[in-house]
C-alpha cells in the first residue's frame, strides 16, 4: 500500500492508465479501419502493425543515448503531445473524405517513432522515481493497469466502432495521451540533470550500451528470447482480427470483445508476479512464463463459430499471464541491475531487439496468411512461438533459482547531483525543446 501513497507515483500511474487504454483502443480500431472504411487487404492490415515497431529498428538506438543525456519527464511529454496531434488526424482525415491506406501507414510509423522515445524515458524515469526496493511493486502496478486497460480497449473499440465509427474512435486515444501529459506535468519530484561523457560521441555511447548487453550471459539470453519470442506473438497478433473477421465470421462488437476477454490474462500476470518471483525465485518463475505459457497459442489455429471460440479465450490468457509476469520481472531486474547511466542504452539496445522483431512478426504473419491462408499461417507461427521458450535454457538461468543482483551502485543520483555533462549545446537544445 506504500506507493498508493506515493503522489507523483500516483500521478504517473495514472497518466500511464489513461494513455495505455487509448493505445489498446488504437490497437483494435486502426486495423478495424482499414478493414471496414478502406476495405485493406491480409497484408495492408499486417503492414500496419510493422509500421508502428519499425521505429525501433531505426531510431531506437540512438533514442537510447540521447535519453541518456536528456531529462526523461519532458521528453515524455513532449511524445504525448506529439502522439494526440498524430492520432487527432485520422479522424479528421476520415470526416474530410481524405482518409488513405497511406495516411494510416504514416501515423502508425509516426507515432512509432514517438513511442520509442517515451517508452525508453520511461523505463529510465521510473528508478528516479522510487527506490530500488519499491521498483517490483511499482512495475507490478503498472503493467497490472496495463493488462487491465488492454482488456477494456478492445471492447471499448468495437463498441465505439460500432457507435460512431472506427476512425472516430481513435479520439480515446487522443485523450489518453493528453491525460497522461497533464499527468506528467503535475509530478513535482525533481529529476536529476542526466548526461555522459564529454568525450564521448553519439556513437560511441551507442556502443557502450551494446557491449554491456552482449557481454552479460542474463541480459544477452533475455534478449534474444524476447525477440524470438515476439516473432510469434506479433505474427499471430498482426492476423488475429483478419482471422476473426474473415476466417471464423465475427462482427467487429465480437472482435473487440473477444480479444478483450482474452486480454484478461495480463492483469492476472501482473497480480502473480511478484508472488511467483517471491515463491519459486525470480529466474524459475521466468522459466515457467516462458515455457508454460507461450505453447497455448496452439489452441488459437483450432477457433471456430461455436464453443470452440473459448479456445482463444483460454490462449489469450495463458499467454498474456505469462508475459505480463515475465514482463514484470525482467523490468525489476533490468532497472537494479543495470548501472543507471546505462539504463537507457541498455534498455534500447534489448528493446531494438525485442521490439524491432515485431515489424518482421507483423510482415511474417501477412506474408504467411496471404501465401497459406489465414489457419495455416496461424499454425506456423503459433508453433515457432511454443518453441521458442527452449531458447532460455541455454543460458545461466536454468541453473538458478533467482536472477543475480547488482555488483555496482545502480542507484540514480540525487536530484542536485551534478552528472559529467556532455556537449552543453546539444543536451539544452533538445531540452528547451521538449519543455517547450
Amino acid at each position: 500500500m506504500s506507493l498508493l501513497r506515493h503522489r507523483d507515483f500516483r500521478l504517473l500511474w495514472i497518466g500511464q492508465a489513461g494513455s495505455t487504454f487509448g493505445a489498446s483502443v488504437t490497437s483494435v480500431a486502426l486495423p478495424l479501419v482499414a478493414i471496414a472504411t478502406l476495405d485493406a487487404s491480409t497484408f495492408q492490415v499486417a503492414l500496419l502493425t510493422a509500421a508502428a515497431w519499425l521505429p525501433w529498428l531505426l531510431v531506437g538506438l540512438p533514442a537510447g543515448a540521447l535519453v541518456d543525456r536528456l531529462r526523461c519527464r519532458p521528453v515524455m511529454v513532449t511524445c504525448d503531445l506529439v502522439a494526440a496531434l498524430l492520432f487527432a488526424s485520422v479522424p479528421v482525415a476520415g470526416w474530410l473524405g481524405a482518409l488513405s491506406i497511406g495516411h494510416l501507414l504514416a501515423v502508425a510509423l509516426a507515432g512509432g517513432t514517438v513511442s520509442v522515445f517515451f517508452k525508453t524515458a520511461y523505463q529510465v524515469y521510473l528508478p528516479t522515481l522510487l527506490d530500488r526496493a519499491d521498483l517490483a511493486e511499482g512495475n507490478a502496478k503498472l503493467q497490472g493497469t496495463e493488462a487491465v486497460a488492454q482488456v477494456a480497449g478492445p471492447g471499448a473499440a468495437g463498441l465505439l466502432a460500432s457507435l460512431v465509427g472506427a476512425a472516430t474512435a481513435l479520439l480515446a486515444d487522443v485523450l489518453g495521451f493528453l491525460c497522461s501529459a497533464a499527468c506528467l506535468l503535475s509530478i513535482r519530484s525533481r529529476e536529476p540533470r542526466r548526461a555522459a561523457d564529454p568525450a564521448a560521441g553519439l556513437g560511441r555511447q551507442i556502443a557502450e550500451g551494446v557491449r554491456f548487453t552482449a557481454r552479460d550471459p542474463y541480459l544477452r539470453v533475455l534478449t534474444v528470447w524476447g525477440g524470438v519470442s515476439n516473432l510469434g506473438l506479433i505474427g499471430y497478433q498482426a492476423i488475429l482480427v483478419v482471422f476473426l473477421v474473415r476466417e471464423v465470421g465475427l462482427g467487429p462488437g465480437a472482435v473487440g470483445g473477444l480479444v478483450a476477454v482474452m486480454s484478461l490474462g495480463g492483469v492476472i500476470g501482473a497480480a502473480i508476479a511478484t508472488t511467483l518471483s517471491r515463491r519459486l525465485g525470480s529466474a524459475r518463475a521466468l522459466l515457467l512464463c516462458a515455457l508454460g505459457a507461450e505453447p497455448f497459442g496452439l489452441l488459437i489455429p483450432m477457433t471456430a463459430p461455436d464453443a470452440r471460440l473459448a479456445l482463444p479465450v483460454l490462449a489469450g490468457v495463458v499467454i498474456g499471464a505469462g508475459v505480463v509476469a515475465g514482463n514484470v520481472i525482467k523490468a525489476g531486474f533490468r532497472q537494479a541491475y543495470v548501472p543507471h547511466r546505462l539504463l537507457g542504452r541498455v534498455s534500447v539496445t534489448m528493446q531494438v531487439v525485442n521490439l524491432g522483431t515485431i515489424p518482421l512478426g507483423a510482415v511474417l504473419g501477412g506474408a504467411l496468411g496471404t501465401a497459406l491462408g489465414l489457419r495455416p499461417a496461424m499454425w506456423v507461427i503459433t508453433t515457432g512461438l511454443a518453441l521458442s521458450g527452449l531458447i532460455l535454457l541455454v543460458g545461466p538461468l536454468r541453473k538458478r533459482r533467482d536472477l543475480p543482483e547488482p555488483e555496482h551502485d545502480a542507484e540514480p543520483p540525487e536530484p542536485d547531483a551534478e552528472l559529467p555533462a556532455p556537449a552543453r549545446s546539444v543536451r539544452r537544445e533538445l531540452l528547451s525543446a521538449a519543455e517547450r
